[in-house]
Formats: C-alpha cells, structure tokens, sequence
C-alpha cells in the first residue's frame, strides 16, 4: 500500500524556485485560469477543470504548474488529483499570489481598424 508521500508526485522545493519561474508559468492564460480554479475549488482533477482546451492540454499545463511548484498533485487510484500550494507560496512569496489572482483581467485596448473590420466591410 502506498503512504501519502509515495503517492504525491515530484515537485521542486519552493526554496529553491525564483519569482521569475513562478511569473513565467502564470504568464500563461490557461495556467493562470487553472490556478484561480484550482484557488476556488480546493483540489480537483484534469477532467474536473471546465477550460476551453483539450484534455491533453490541460493535463500539460498541470505538468508544467506541478514542475514550477505551483501546484502538489496526487495519485488516487489512476486520477492525479491537484491543488496550489498556496500556504508553502505565501511563505516563500508573501502576498503575491493573492496579488495575481484577485487582479483584475486586462480589458482588451479598442481597436484602430477602421469601422467595419479588417476586411473592409462597412
């Protein structure tokens, strides 16, 4: 039978992570989405996720997280089951991750094209 440590999979000492690595991975809008998901949710598996990519994608973007020690994920049975590390992040950077997700998203700059879009139609 495994224990709860040979269950979890590998992830980085956050002592050894820079704010650089951990700005880089949330850079991403489907990384940033997963996180602040994952914030809301608690845990949750790949399939659980309500994102508008593939499966396999987001399974990539998991692995990415895990590996830049963002996320802790565990195997139960044959699911991978994860969630921020939110309270070893807050020690290592203190109010940052709050700082990420409670912003508020960027409204897209109104175009130049002319009326009509780009195509030319009016």
């Amino acid at each position: 039978m495994r224990t709860l440590d040979q269950a979890r999979l590998p992830q980085p000492d956050l002592a050894e992570v820079e704010i650089g690595t951990v700005l880089q991975a949330l850079a991403d809008p489907v990384r940033l989405q997963i996180v602040r998901l994952l914030s809301s949710q608690g845990a949750a598996a790949c399939g659980e996720l309500d994102l508008p990519v593939k499966r396999s994608t987001v399974s990539h973007h998991l692995r990415t997280l895990r590996e830049t020690g963002l996320l802790e994920t565990h195997l139960k049975g044959n699911t991978r089951v994860s969630k921020v590390r939110r309270e070893e992040l807050d020690r290592r950077f203190p109010g940052l991750l709050a700082s990420i997700l409670d912003a508020t998203p960027a409204v897209p700059a109104p175009s130049e094209e002319e009326p009509g879009g780009a195509d030319g139609e009016r």
